[in-house]
C-alpha cells in the first residue's frame, strides 16, 4: 500500500484520470490518488468491483466485502478500468 508519492509527482494530478468516463457494468479497481482526499479506509486500496451508475461527478461502485456486496460512491480519479478476460 502506498503511503506517499515520489518527489517528482508530489501534488500533481492527472487530468485524464480526473475526467475519465465509465459505463455501467465496467469492471474497475480502486487505486487511491494520494494527492486527493479519499474519504474511505485504506482497506479499499486494490479492491475490484462493478460500476453501477454515475451520480454527479462520482461513480456508484459495488464492491464485495467478505462476500457481501456493498456500494460506494467514488470519484473517478481513484478508479482504474480493468479489462475482462474472455
Amino acid at each position: 500500500m502506498r503511503t506517499h508519492k515520489r518527489s517528482r509527482t508530489k501534488g500533481k494530478i492527472s487530468f485524464s484520470k480526473f475526467f475519465q468516463a465509465f459505463k455501467p457494468g465496467d469492471s474497475v479497481a480502486v487505486v487511491r490518488e494520494l494527492a486527493v482526499p479519499f474519504g474511505y479506509r485504506n482497506k479499499f486500496q486494490g479492491r475490484t468491483g462493478k460500476v453501477l451508475a454515475k451520480r454527479g461527478s462520482a461513480y456508484y461502485v459495488e464492491i464485495r466485502d467478505l462476500n457481501k456486496p456493498k456500494r460506494y460512491s467514488i470519484k473517478p480519479i481513484h478508479l482504474k478500468k480493468i479489462e475482462e478476460i474472455k
